[in-house]
């Protein structure tokens, strides 16, 4: 192993991958057994990590060693779901030996750095940092604690470990990147940290890329900018210097806005959200540009090759039988959490991703009369699985979760599962035979969890958004709810109509499909599981983060 003060990645870089990457987020979904993340920009970015190794990229992630985890989604007493934050240790993670200082709230705090090598779950290298070591005092041993902290000056130290601590981290390794990616903004403060070197702001932005993953307004982080300089955000610079750079007039600082301006280009995740992205901040001066690259998953840690075989063979026989046994681990499972046992010859419908309130969850269970039409239909009987971890402290997102809890235990074949992590996500998507994804119009950036499960021979059911509109053609690899005018609609108006029509989908054509037409069927599944790749793969991601926004320079 190279010394970790001289560091270079442990194998020799392809030549077309040769730029020296530093990949920046606050969750990582590498492998279950390091719960270092919570869902969706996890998966992302641990799928990122996974493709770079594959294609012999330069880069290497920084992230933070989360001593908690996000949280332990467990049942209560009562079945509804309760939270357990439990200590996590980890022998493979190998101690580099580096530990170094930071300034947080005009507090020194020490950093240390572990390490991830390749060759352990095959991705690229990952340094992750913690601060629970002896050298700290009580505060600063917890910043590193929880993932996502609800507390907001945690929140603040947490992003300064990852930007600050991350930055320093690369002059200690003397990695020299020569491009810093943020996956989403929480590590901008290591923008601040470069300026402060040699106060040339044209140089940070020939390094700093941004991915933003939020199409909302209201989910992009902000903070009082004299709290952020109070807690030493920026760095030893002034107030009137970081305004300067920053653009920011008034008493709020708008991470996604400031690293737009401080970033030499910019990605959303889908076509779709880059042109949402574009119209949210288009309107801001000395932003960058704003183009789409599209999220996609590792085909290799995700799909199951006996099924892809028989789907490639186009061998309906062997097909249903390997899915029929993919069907049976799952219900084995849910029958150990739930006690209802599910048959793995009847048409199993999944819901499954982080619980948010536009996300719908529990939207086809709002007519009662259609819900009994679809699951009570005895010769094209339908089983529904839900499964999601909400926020902790999202309380109309936990509410919903356990009155789904209560819903769940009035029919035999719904059912509602707690652990949404890495092990059981593959176990739904290869257990599963639709996959339902119902967000409200256009809140979701781009959803990865369909491309997952469409790999997995589940065919997709969803709303007209994210990355949707680039794959799916409805009957022939999946199925979409036709879009309205939603300008026109309230949300309750919307939800209605996007009821409405999932549930025709379902009783018109997907359960006439599933049970009339086996050979029909099939060749939707087989198209869908042929057509996701490459282009929804995580490989082609990596390569045009590489050609597309690492390569190009700053244009102003």
């Amino acid at each position: 192993m190279n010394s970790f003060k001289n560091y270079t990645i442990p194998f020799t870089p392809a030549k077309a991958y040769s730029t020296k990457v530093a990949y920046f987020s606050m969750e990582f979904a590498v492998d279950q057994s390091l719960k270092i993340f919570s869902g969706g920009l996890g998966f992302l970015a641990g799928s990122h990590m996974r493709s770079a190794y594959e294609l012999e990229q330069n880069m290497i992630g920084i992230g933070i060693l989360w001593k908690y985890g996000y949280y332990d989604q467990v049942r209560d007493p009562d079945n509804k779901m309760g939270v357990m934050w439990q200590q996590k240790s980890y022998n493979f993670l190998q101690d580099t030996g580096i530990q170094f200082q930071i300034t947080i709230n005009d507090h020194p705090v020490w950093v240390k750095a572990m390490y991830l090598p390749p060759e352990r779950f095959g991705s690229a290298p990952l340094f992750l940092l913690t601060t629970d070591v002896k050298e700290n005092d009580y505060l600063s041993k917890t910043i590193t604690n929880c993932l996502y902290d609800s507390n907001p000056e945690t929140k603040i130290a947490q992003s300064i470990i990852l930007g600050v601590g991350g930055a320093k981290l690369l002059d200690e390794i003397n990695y020299g990147a020569e491009v810093y990616h943020l996956n989403e903004a929480h590590g901008l403060s290591a923008a601040f940290y470069l300026y402060a070197k040699d106060h040339n702001i044209q140089s940070v932005r020939e390094k700093l890329v941004l991915t933003t993953h939020t199409p909302v307004d209201a989910g992009n982080e902000k903070h009082n900018i004299d709290q952020l300089f109070k807690m030493s955000f920026f760095q030893d610079l002034t107030l009137k210097e970081v305004k300067e750079i920053s653009g920011i007039k008034g008493e709020t600082f708008d991470h996604t806005l400031v690293a737009l301006r401080m970033a030499k280009m910019a990605n959303g995740v889908s076509k779709i959200h880059g042109e949402v992205a574009n119209e949210m901040w288009g309107k801001y001066e000395n932003i960058a540009p704003i183009i789409s690259i599209t999220n996609s998953q590792n085909h290799n840690y995700w799909a199951d090759e006996k099924l892809n075989n028989a789907a490639n063979s186009k061998n309906i026989k062997e097909f249903d039988a390997r899915k029929k046994e993919l069907k049976k681990r799952l219900f084995i499972n849910l029958a150990d959490q739930t006690g209802k046992w599910f048959d793995p010859n009847v048409l199993t419908i999944v819901w499954a991703r982080r619980f948010a309130g536009y996300k719908r969850a529990d939207l086809i269970t709002r007519d009662i009369e259609q819900f009994k039409e679809i699951i009570c239909n005895a010769k094209m009987p339908v089983q529904i699985i839900w499964a999601g971890k909400p926020y902790p402290k999202d309380q109309g997102a936990v509410q919903m979760f356990n009155d789904l809890v209560v819903f769940c235990s009035n029919y035999p074949n719904v059912a509602i599962m707690t652990g949404y992590e890495m092990r059981l996500s593959k176990l739904l998507k290869q257990g599963s035979d639709v996959w339902l994804n119902n967000p409200r119009i256009p809140q979701e950036a781009s959803g990865t969890s369909g491309m997952t499960a469409a790999m997995n021979g589940c065919v997709n059911l969803s709303t007209w958004d994210g990355w949707i509109p680039e794959f799916v053609e409805h009957g022939k690899n999946g199925f979409v709810v036709p879009p309205v005018d939603y300008e026109k609609l309230s949300e309750e108006e919307q939800d209605k109509a996007d009821m409405d029509n999932l549930f025709k989908i379902i009783k018109d054509e997907i359960t006439p499909l599933y049970y009339n037409d086996p050979k029909g069927w099939f060749k939707v599944v087989a198209r869908a599981m042929q057509e996701i790749s490459p282009e929804f793969e995580s490989g082609r991601m990596a390569k045009d983060y590489y050609t597309k926004l690492y390569k190009n320079k700053a244009l102003f």
